[in-house]
């Protein structure tokens, strides 16, 4: 078996080269976005995981999709704009079509079976945190940083780098808040667990919040730990 992932190998990293780890990293509860920076073997430690286990299940993934000769899409090489087009039309799109069409059902169970389950208050409460600030964020990435790196993939020069800098860093604070509340979320929940005889609104409600923070996921990864990442990277070679 080839050994190409180890306990120093950053988790961002590791879902770049090999995205089908994503699936992994959910199931162990693995921060992949907001974390990636951080080392495998740290995280693992830090949530008493088998790390052997879990080094066997990443090599022996990645070496079967290379012998399967399954090309992955590699946005580590792929231009800006392209980036960015897919950021807007998959994940945007999503949040600006789901945010709104969940909310009136995250209200409706907080409100028939708040009383007997607490817990739906603080559900209540942080997916509309969340939703606000998503949706100003996902604006702001559209209407402000976005065309600033467009800008700058088109004309690679050092005017208004600094408030390019600025702005992904702006960005990435609050992928650390959404990333945030999207813990407590599974916290107050035990892991999105269902009461005895939860109706069907109740459940669907869950499915689709687990649904969300899924794809926020692969969302803020795309952004922290390859395009802002290749950006910031390019900034400092000025």
């Amino acid at each position: 078996m080839m050994q190409v992932f180890d306990h120093t190998s950053k988790v961002g990293d590791i879902v770049t080269q090999f995205p089908q780890a994503s699936d992994l990293f959910k199931a162990y509860r693995i921060d992949f976005c907001c974390g990636g920076n951080r080392p495998l073997g740290e995280v693992i430690s830090e949530k008493n995981l088998n790390e052997e286990e879990i080094l066997k299940q990443l090599n022996e993934g990645y070496e079967q999709k290379i012998s399967e000769g399954q090309k992955q899409h590699n946005w580590t090489q792929a231009p800006y704009s392209e980036i960015i087009r897919h950021i807007i039309h998959k994940h945007h799109a999503y949040l600006y079509q789901e945010l709104p069409q969940l909310s009136p059902y995250v209200t409706k169970v907080f409100r028939v079976h708040g009383i007997s389950h607490p817990e739906l208050v603080e559900i209540h409460r942080l997916f509309h945190e969340l939703k606000t600030e998503l949706e100003q964020h996902s604006m702001k990435e559209e209407e402000v940083v976005f065309p600033l790196i467009l800008a700058y993939e088109h004309n690679p020069g050092a005017e208004s780098l600094q408030n390019l800098k600025n702005g992904i860093d702006e960005l990435q604070n609050e992928h650390d808040h959404a990333g945030d509340i999207l813990k407590r979320m599974r916290e107050v929940t035990e892991d999105y667990k269902l009461p005895e005889g939860a109706c069907m609104t109740y459940q669907m409600t869950f499915k689709r919040l687990q649904e969300i923070e899924s794809d926020l996921f692969e969302h803020i990864h795309l952004e922290n730990n390859i395009l802002f990442k290749r950006v910031l990277a390019d900034i400092h070679e000025q």
